[in-house]
Formats: C-alpha cells, structure tokens, sequence
C-alpha cells in the first residue's frame, strides 16, 4: 500500500472520528450549533439521533485505522468497502443535509478511494 494512501486514508479516519466527536459530545454545544448551524432547540430534540450517527462515523473510522493497521491480505478489501460507504454517505449527506458534505466527507474519501486502488 502506498505511503500516500496511507496517509489520506488516516486523515480520512481522523475527520470521522472528528464528527464522531461533534455529534456524541458537542452536539447541543456552541461548536456542535456552529458546525451544524443548529439551533439550541433543535439540537436538544435531536441529540439522541445525533449522538447515533456519531457512533456510525466512529464506526467508519475504526474500519479505516484497521485497514491501516492489519495485514496486507485484508487492508484492500476493508479499505475499499469502508471509503465506499464514506463516499457514498457524503453524497447522500451533500444531496440531502448540506452541500458541504460533499467536500468535508465525499471528496477526501473518493481521494483515498482512488489512491488505494491505484497502489494495488
């Protein structure tokens, strides 16, 4: 696997564990209201289904620092389904929520999708 790959990927990993972060813990806070442009009453009704789609960006994270960290044999396949699911999460994100999802979400993960295949 290539270096490059390697590392868009693990930024890939952080910003997902970054928005696990905003949305299980800072979710009703004034950075969790500024990073989704919530308002506090919103944000206190849909804390629980936030907190919940923080633990699934904890999820695609995890998938990717063991696509990092495991052995050569699993890394392609397991790299490849995750950056999937990130890519096509942020596309859905982007048509449906807000359009800067494409460019926080979809497009690194299309990065590290194409440096990964192209490093096999």
């Amino acid at each position: 696997m290539s270096t490059a790959a390697n590392l868009v990927v693990a930024v890939v990993a952080l910003i997902h564990v970054y928005i696990l972060i905003l949305e299980m813990f800072l979710w009703d806070k004034p950075a969790g209201l500024r990073a989704f442009g919530q308002t506090q009453q919103v944000a206190t009704a849909s804390k629980v289904l936030a907190a919940n789609q923080g633990l699934y960006n904890g999820f695609l994270a995890a998938g990717l620092v063991w696509s990092i960290v495991g052995s050569d044999a699993t890394a392609i396949p397991v790299r490849t389904f995750f950056l999937a699911c990130v890519v096509v999460a942020g596309i859905y994100g982007g048509l449906t929520a807000s359009r800067k999802i494409l460019f926080v979400q979809a497009v690194p993960g299309a990065l590290a999708l194409v440096l990964t295949l192209a490093s096999r």
